[in-house]
């Protein structure tokens, strides 16, 4: 397949292996994190993709912290970890619920748009910090957290565009974006998750950001008292592009690009027969489910019904099937309904639980939950501040949770 520059550009940000995970997980200095991670070039430690994807879970990048580090819970990077799982146990009680507003926000519904404008999709909006982000995530798949609640608050506060449109549109073209955490963060912007909406203005972007992100004499340029009336009123705020060349715009597509995945059914059919199955989806690209038999057939999917609504761009796709090419050679591109009959003969089928992947009763399945540092809790909690403070009355030490972590 000939690679777009971009998708050139984000391989070298994110190889797809699993030895690169690990390099950088060897190389994360969580006392530096904690004191850089809200500047954009601060010791970040660019784990998500790899984490959204399965290559690392959770357990396995805090105990190797702790082993080096000898961390408590209360650090902060083990803390950031927490919002990842807090909004996944949001997830898994709501479901798709989290498409919609967990509670009104500062204005109706009917106040926002639900479509992108041209000149926020070209990076041409005048804002350059905004323009910068778009440029960003175009290019390597990746944004800077700060810099992504920057782009989620102007697309929602000021120009006055749906948190959802906003959210679908980010997420296709993010390498770690995560439909939990992407859109909940999204929500916890918009002030339909969270007590109240964030905002912020260029005095703030000049704190965190290079000199070419900083943008005095525009829009965000006003103070707070100003920047919360303008997110509490229906007016919607533009002002003029720049004199610079509008950047390309990734294309964003349901399906993979030609020449990786199959589709022939009866060819996936035949492939798995009656034979024990391992499921390797999108979110699952580290370690095989445990004691799965050597004689087992190692079957890549992804689903088409997913990707109709959530369509992804080729770094993305290209991100995924990389990896998936390296676990197996069978790699397929189906329908649930398609999938859910080829499974249907099969003595067993592993594979680790996700939103994402359908417990079809006609399958004799084999699941197992994806290992988790924190414990399941069984009532939903309406904020990250309470949940945290019930997963960790166990242990307030990152070995006494690994010890009692759910896998």
């Amino acid at each position: 397949m000939q690679l777009s520059q971009n998708t050139s550009i984000a391989e070298e940000w994110f190889p797809s292996n699993i030895e690169e995970a690990l390099n950088r997980l060897s190389l994360v200095h969580p006392f530096q994190y904690a004191q850089t991670r809200s500047h954009l070039e601060g010791a970040v430690s660019r784990l998500s993709p790899y984490i959204t994807h399965g290559f690392l879970s959770i357990p396995q990048v805090a105990d190797s912290l702790y082993k080096r580090h000898r961390l408590g819970v209360q650090n902060k990077f083990i803390y950031e970890l927490g919002w990842r799982e807090y909004f996944q146990h949001v997830h898994s009680h709501l479901g798709d619920d989290i498409y919609k507003n967990l509670h009104p926000g500062p204005l109706p519904d009917d106040a926002y748009e639900t479509e992108i404008p041209e000149d926020i999709k070209k990076g041409m909006t005048g804002v350059p910090v905004i323009d910068q982000s778009i440029r960003m995530v175009y290019m390597t798949g990746y944004l800077h957290n700060h810099a992504r609640l920057w782009l989620a608050s102007y697309l929602i506060h000021i120009r006055k565009i749906h948190w959802l449109a906003g959210a679908n549109w980010l997420y296709g073209f993010l390498l770690d974006g995560d439909i939990a955490s992407n859109h909940l963060s999204w929500q916890w912007v918009a002030g339909t998750g969270s007590s109240k909406p964030y905002l912020y203005n260029a005095e703030m972007i000049s704190k965190f950001a290079p000199l070419s992100w900083l943008s005095p004499n525009t829009v965000i340029d006003q103070d707070m008292d100003m920047i919360e009336m303008i997110a509490t009123s229906r007016a919607m705020f533009t002002q003029k592009p720049p004199k610079m060349p509008h950047v390309e715009i990734p294309p964003l597509t349901s399906e993979p690009p030609q020449g990786i995945f199959k589709n022939d059914i009866s060819e996936l059919e035949q492939l798995v027969g009656d034979q024990k199955v391992v499921l390797i989806h999108p979110w699952s690209l580290g370690e095989l489910p445990p004691d799965t038999p050597c004689d087992t057939i190692k079957l890549a999917v992804s689903c088409l019904e997913f990707h109709a609504q959530h369509p992804w761009s080729d770094m993305r796709w290209h991100f995924v099937s990389q990896r998936m090419q390296a676990i197996t050679p069978h790699l397929f591109f189906v329908s649930a309904e398609q999938l859910s009959a080829a499974l249907t003969s099969t003595k067993v089928v592993q594979a680790w639980i996700h939103p994402r992947v359908v417990n079809w009763k006609n399958v004799n399945w084999q699941l197992y939950n994806p290992p988790k540092l924190w414990p399941h809790q069984e009532i939903l909690q309406p904020s990250f501040s309470k949940w945290w403070t019930i997963v960790n009355q166990s242990g307030r030490h990152i070995a006494q949770l690994l010890r009692h972590r759910i896998s």
